[in-house]
């Protein structure tokens, strides 16, 4: 039985039907590529903080679930089947799939914390995740916005907590009313940018992105 102090668990959708904001921008191949990218290098540097001794991939994505599978420290479990009447990929296939990986950490590690990172932060700073999961670790939920303020980036439940995903438009504010402490940090953070829209993109190349994500934009050249 592993005995640490967190276990993350990081969703990534099937990569054929992510990040449809970006379709002004790239096309099919080149989005599926980028989700991959994204999610694989946002792992790694999961991996690199100090406090995480595990990594629970939750996923549809064959290459995806190979790739993170090569990785040390990290279990990668298929998405769960879709519910009657959901759409395909939608915000309850996503909050299914934290359940499921939140519910394989607590079976593995049941002393240890548990978080839930969304995939898509391939300019994440591992000292910045390391030191909100320290913030974190000081309430038995947390919550950490996104830069807008509106959506959630990372969801934490202390050991003996029970996490309750509610991703989705306004999710911060959800997750807030549930009982989540919001983490404060700074909007420059990096854990606070995920990658929805095409300015996202822009960022990231003006900071100079590196990794998978930073090849392949470098790759496909100017955007738009």
């Amino acid at each position: 039985m592993l005995h640490a102090r967190w276990v993350l668990v990081v969703p990534v959708k099937d990569a054929s039907r992510g990040k449809t904001r970006l379709a002004d921008v790239l096309e099919p191949g080149a989005r599926a590529a980028l989700v991959r990218a994204m999610a694989l290098d946002t792992v790694e540097a999961v991996l690199a903080v100090p406090r995480v001794a595990r990594v629970v991939v939750v996923t549809a994505d064959a290459p995806v679930a190979r790739d993170a599978a090569a990785l040390p420290r990290v279990r990668v479990l298929p998405e769960p089947a879709a519910a009657a009447g959901d759409a395909p990929g939608g915000w309850a296939s996503l909050d299914r799939a934290v359940a499921a990986g939140v519910a394989a950490a607590r079976a593995e590690a049941p002393t240890a914390h548990v978080g839930v990172l969304l995939g898509d932060l391939p300019g994440l700073d591992p000292r910045e995740l390391d030191a909100a999961l320290a913030a974190a670790g000081a309430h038995p939920l947390a919550v950490l916005p996104d830069a807008d303020g509106t959506g959630t980036t990372l969801l934490t439940a202390r050991a003996g907590e029970r996490l309750r995903p509610a991703f989705g438009g306004g999710s911060a504010a959800a997750h807030a009313a549930l009982g989540h402490a919001t983490i404060d940090l700074p909007d420059d953070t990096t854990l606070r940018h995920d990658v929805d829209v095409p300015a996202d993109l822009t960022a990231l190349l003006a900071r100079g992105v590196g990794g998978r994500t930073g090849a392949l934009l470098r790759r496909l050249g100017p955007l738009g």
